[in-house]
């Protein structure tokens, strides 16, 4: 009897692990900030990471659609959007990212596989070069530790040292990495921080971002329902930051849980996402009736 009972739990184990390989959800969060008061209106923001090449429908179409409804004011993408290894292409992830500068302005962090294939090219087939270059000429916009500021907000995108990037445990990132790599935090309007790898978050936090974007971690691979991710690509047990909004004081984190797998090509009670932001100023509090 415990025998079926296990094999058909199995079997409804991998029906649902294939189907998450194919699916993927809108996630929406509300963010609020004083800052974002002098904006003067919601910004809505698309934020995509770790869609490693992945296609949903014929050239990705049903993935586009659903960025299309969201009526984004802007696009951010977190990295990892390729695959960086011997004998794989980018060409899916460059037609679909070359067509996101038709619906709104894009800027473009790179995460550990965009970063290798570029600090690293004699290892590599595919050119990051000639990729980055086909997506400027469609208008993204690169951040490789740079600032851009824009209308009332500053984002910045951060890459860290690829030894940041290991298996089994985490690397070794200082605080001072950070600064020399894209200096002290300027100005008092509200700052987003492109970071691909959350293993370093309270780097990031240092820094003094008000929202910290990233993803790498592709949601712990599998999760517990309503408390975290189990492992993470590299190998590590229960990250602290595998995929949710995280507000802590004035700060706000959100990990996506990516778009797509590479290596370990599982997913379970972890559907891929595309996560929106409902940027907001926070409401006025309301005066009390005098008695």
């Amino acid at each position: 009897m415990w025998i079926v009972i296990l094999f058909v739990l199995a079997i409804l184990v991998f029906l649902e692990v294939i189907r998450e390989l194919h699916c993927f959800q809108v996630t929406e969060y509300v963010v609020e900030s004083d800052k974002l008061t002098q904006v003067g209106r919601e910004l809505c923001v698309l934020f995509l990471s770790d869609l490693h090449n992945h296609v949903y429908g014929k050239e990705n179409e049903k993935l586009r659609k659903a960025i299309v409804e969201a009526h984004p004011d802007l696009i951010l993408i977190g990295g990892d959007m390729l695959v960086g290894k011997n004998g794989k292409t980018w060409t899916p992830a460059l037609e679909f990212v070359k067509s996101l500068p038709k619906i709104c302005p894009v800027y473009y962090a790179n995460g550990n596989h965009e970063q290798r294939m570029k600090e690293k090219p004699e290892n590599y087939d595919a050119s990051y070069e000639e990729y980055k270059k086909q997506l400027q000429l469609a208008g993204v916009h690169f951040l490789e530790n740079e600032t851009v500021h824009l209308d009332k907000l500053n984002l910045t995108g951060l890459e860290i040292p690829l030894t940041g990037y290991q298996r089994m445990k985490k690397g070794n990132v200082e605080f001072q990495e950070i600064v020399q790599r894209i200096g002290e935090k300027e100005g008092e309007e509200f700052q987003i921080l492109l970071a691909h790898n959350p293993c370093y978050m309270d780097l990031y936090k240092a820094w003094g971002a008000d929202l910290i974007l990233s993803g790498h971690l592709h949601g712990g691979v599998a999760r517990i329902p309503g408390v975290l991710g189990v492992i993470t690509p590299g190998f590590q047990l229960f990250p602290k930051y595998s995929g949710d909004i995280y507000r802590e004081g004035e700060q706000t984190i959100v990990v996506c849980k990516g778009l797509g797998t590479h290596t370990v090509n599982i997913r379970f009670l972890n559907p891929a996402e595309l996560v929106v932001l409902h940027l907001q100023g926070k409401p006025c509090a309301k005066e009390e009736n005098p008695v």
